[in-house]
């Protein structure tokens, strides 16, 4: 597949964004609290249960996903760094003299 580098900065910029909201998840987040433990009465307690919401494996899968996509990207990005010549001015690599 073809792309412009300017969609694959867009695409790394939004893999990115992916990776690092996937990294943030938390245990806490994935479980749903169904009750708490209270003690009612000598003879009686209502417990708390939790129930995932998601699985930790199915997080993982995703952001692992997305990390693999952002390194291809990147790396394309950088192949062009290293290979691709542009035009600029004779001056760009000049250094600056002072005027008199």
């Amino acid at each position: 597949m073809q792309l412009k580098l300017a969609e694959a900065l867009l695409r790394r910029k939004e893999l990115q964004g992916k990776v690092d909201q996937l990294m943030q998840i938390n245990t806490e987040a994935l479980v749903a609290r169904l009750n708490k433990r209270v003690n009612i009465n000598d003879d009686w307690d209502d417990i708390m249960g939790t129930v995932p919401k998601v699985s930790a494996e199915s997080i993982t899968a995703r952001r692992d996903f997305y990390a693999r996509q952002l390194r291809l990207v990147d790396a394309a990005i950088q192949q062009c760094n290293w290979t691709t010549e542009i035009e600029v001015n004779d001056s760009v690599n000049g250094e600056f003299k002072e005027s008199d």
